[in-house]
């Protein structure tokens, strides 16, 4: 009778942890001892390459899965390395102490072989799914094998026992089911294959599996005989062992990087683009990125979560990291894989480190490069692009106060009263009069809408283009934005445009200050709904608009008032606008000297119709229509 040894005071508290809170997804044991056998055969295969008595060629080398559902059994077999009774004690019985971590510190040379077994604490995920579990191992050059069972806490046994060849093999015997997990789905084909193809399809030796068909018995399903169907087993390999990113470019065609993407990230369609990176230096990483053509469905959402996949030497870390994607590319799909992460104990998380943020940023710089070649180069493709994500672009320079206004603003697309056609901030500066000092814009719901506005008349006359904003958060981006290339943003709502010449303002100047008291009537007549009225320098056919003061403009008013919990309710500063040069003018002039309720009236009339015209809610509707019927019933006298 073997003596049952103890776990270390320390590794028993460790392993009680690890099985009740380290890991988060029991499923992860299977990614673990996958991933301690690729280790296993990696230290043996390094060895072959000087010891010609392995007698083993790469090619022998692989991972065997077994599932004996009758005695609820799971067995993971390696012809790696194996190891002594020493090496199981050290190894298995002092928790967070690693044999391969020991033989990577041991061989200098072995630096290039990817071992990610660092920690010594995968191995234990087994106790999450497993009552009791048995390690049966021989170390390569040695003629005893050795047998190592625990049933968890309570300890282990080391005994000899017997096995023909080196390598390791690991008996899980799994635990019953009870209502809140079904241990028994891990003895499913479709379970153990799936938990491969996710984690540990990257494993660069076979993983193999005896898979039961059924097939249909040869000389049956004729017209004469029915058809009967007999079972076989056929042994897969459930893992491509060549990870697509790591292969060279040339060796590659768009068919293959679209067909991995469509079948990786569950799009039907082709992706706009892909990237392939392959870095060394600061940032070392081999990364795939797509760029998907259309947007998913809960995209501009709060339930859309970012990330890339991040994988360790081929085997998957994470299926979303968040933290390799800045806000402003949150569209992009795809997967990273690096040696030089700092993973936490479970090889679940990432521990925040300089190299994580080295890699984000040298994806931010890459992404951002290929969205630019592609507005340069293929235009057409780019504006299809921006179809689907150009608001996420615009939102990621009014977040953050701007922070990223730099590596965005030149990516920016907007119509224009020129063409109506997309064009870029360099496109419309490079078109500016001479004289032009601002890039002018306009915001409204649709570009026909704001292409009618009483605004924009003199800025068109004038021959300068105009950016038509259509987007709720255009104008916040642009207020961030505040200047490109050293010309500075103005709506054509703005209080001062900056556009009239010194004669024009003199004379409105003139003008305003004869009917002083006409205008101060007219604001006390609006009670507060506007911050003054006077004459117009913009107008031209229209006989009012409304414009604004400070940075609060119309448009942003609209968009705060559909804001849930608009408690602040924000409003901008408006001015009423009244051209001098229309006959209403004369109207109102008249109506100061003759008629001040009327004056009232007509002043209500038009600031409705102002507000009309810029697509705002009126407060009042039954008071507007009762004044529009009394002055139709009046002029009918």
């Amino acid at each position: 009778m073997s003596e049952t040894m103890q776990f270390k005071a320390e590794s028993k508290r460790l392993l009680d942890l690890m099985i009740n809170s380290i890991y988060t997804h029991k499923e992860i044991f299977l990614r673990e001892l996958i991933s301690n056998a690729s280790d296993a055969i990696d230290k043996l295969y390094f060895i072959s390459l000087t010891d010609n008595n392995v007698g083993l060629a790469k090619s022998d080398f692989g991972i065997k899965l077994d599932i004996d559902k009758e005695n609820n059994v799971i067995i993971i077999t390696d012809n790696g390395i194996g190891m002594t009774r020493e090496e199981l004690e050290n190894n298995l019985g002092v928790i967070a102490n690693s044999g391969s971590l020991e033989f990577k510190n041991e061989n200098g040379e072995a630096q290039d072989i990817d071992i990610i077994g660092q920690f010594g604490v995968g191995f234990y995920s087994s106790f999450m799914v497993a009552k009791e579990v048995e390690v049966r191992t021989k170390k390569y050059g040695s003629d005893t094998a050795y047998l190592w069972k625990s049933s968890g806490v309570e300890g282990f046994t080391i005994d000899e026992c017997e096995k023909d060849t080196f390598g390791t093999e690991i008996k899980l015997f799994l635990k019953e089911d009870t209502e809140d997990e079904k241990y028994s789905d891990f003895l499913m084909q479709w379970k153990i294959k799936s938990l491969v193809k996710k984690y540990s399809d990257y494993i660069r030796y076979p993983i193999k599996l005896d898979m039961e068909h059924s097939h249909l018995k040869e000389g049956t399903g004729t017209d004469d005989i029915p058809a009967e169907y007999e079972t076989s087993i056929e042994t897969e390999t459930l893992n491509s062992m060549i990870p697509i990113w790591r292969k060279n470019k040339s060796e590659l065609s768009e068919e293959e990087y679209n067909g991995f993407y469509k079948e990786k990230f569950y799009d039907y369609t082709d992706p706009i683009r892909y990237i392939h990176v392959k870095t060394e230096g600061s940032a070392t990483y081999d990364g795939l990125l797509y760029i998907p053509k259309n947007a998913p469905m809960d995209y501009y959402s709060k339930d859309y979560t970012k990330g890339l996949q991040l994988y360790s030497s081929g085997v998957m870390i994470m299926d979303k990291c968040a933290d390799l994607l800045p806000d402003h590319f949150s569209f992009v799909k795809g997967l990273v894989d690096s040696q030089d992460l700092s993973l936490n104990i479970s090889r679940e998380m990432l521990q925040h480190d300089r190299q994580l943020k080295l890699i984000a940023k040298s994806l931010e710089k890459t992404i951002k490069n290929e969205l630019k070649k592609m507005l340069n180069n293929e235009r057409e493709k780019y504006e299809e692009f921006w179809k689907a994500f150009g608001l996420q672009l615009k939102f990621g320079i009014y977040n953050g106060y701007g922070a990223n206004k730099d590596i965005l603003k030149d990516l920016l697309l907007f119509s224009t009263s020129f063409e109506k056609k997309l064009v870029t901030l360099d496109e419309y500066i490079s078109r500016m009069k001479e004289e032009q000092k601002h890039i002018y814009y306009a915001a409204g719901e649709s570009v026909n809408k704001i292409d009618a506005l009483p605004q924009t008349e003199v800025v068109k006359d004038k021959g300068y283009e105009i950016l038509y904003l259509t987007e709720s958060v255009d104008e916040f981006a642009i207020q961030m934005l505040m200047e490109y290339e050293g010309k500075t943003f103005k709506s054509v709502s703005a209080a001062d445009l900056d556009i009239e010449t010194p004669e024009e303002k003199e004379e409105v100047k003139k003008l305003s200050e004869d009917n002083k008291d006409l205008f101060e009537t007219i604001t006390k007549a609006l009670d507060g709904k506007i911050k003054s009225a006077r004459l117009s320098e913009r107008l031209k056919t229209y006989p009012v608009c409304l414009s604004n003061e400070g940075q609060i403009s119309l448009e942003m008013e609209k968009t705060f008032a559909m804001m849930p919990n608009n408690d602040q309710n924000v409003k901008a500063e408006k001015v009423l606008e009244i051209n001098p040069n229309h006959e209403m003018f004369k109207v109102l002039q008249n109506l100061y000297e003759n008629d001040k309720d009327k004056l009232s009236n007509y002043a209500k009339i038009l600031y409705t119709q102002a507000l009309l015209i810029e697509g705002m809610s009126i407060e009042n509707p039954a008071e507007f229509a009762g004044l529009v019927c009394d002055i139709m019933i009046n002029n009918k006298r």
